[in-house]
């Protein structure tokens, strides 16, 4: 078996995803962000490196910032809705990045798209 960087696997899952995903540490500061983020986000990306607060409104920040503390006072606590793009028929959440002992160790974002697909199940062709 081939060397195996399991960085790598998760970066691939992540980047393969169709959705704009961007993910944040504890200082809400933009890590990553996935090829569908930098479109999605453009003309503002990329956004890697930069804090939350200089790309939102006071409002949404103040939102993003109790769903984080929200994340912190339980394990279970790990996926917040925070509102649906009515143009792009999405939804957006906030979701927590826990490590293997269940410690909050940041967060991303991730839309999911609510329109069904139209292609035909498993067409290889």
């Amino acid at each position: 078996m081939a060397d195996f960087d399991v960085n790598d696997f998760f970066k691939g899952i992540i980047d393969s995803e169709e959705g704009p995903i961007v993910l944040c540490n504890l200082d809400y500061r933009i890590i990553y962000e996935n090829p569908a983020a930098i479109k999605y986000y453009a003309p503002a990306s990329p956004l890697t490196g930069r804090l939350l607060e200089t790309l939102m409104d006071e409002e949404m920040m103040s939102k993003v910032i109790m769903s984080v503390e929200w994340f912190k006072e339980d394990e279970q606590n790990n996926r917040v809705f925070a509102f649906h793009d009515d143009t792009n028929n999405m939804d957006m959440y906030i979701l927590a990045i826990r490590n293997i002992e269940g410690e909050l160790m940041g967060f991303y974002g991730r839309r999911e798209d609510r329109t069904p697909d139209s292609g035909k199940e498993f067409d290889l062709d």
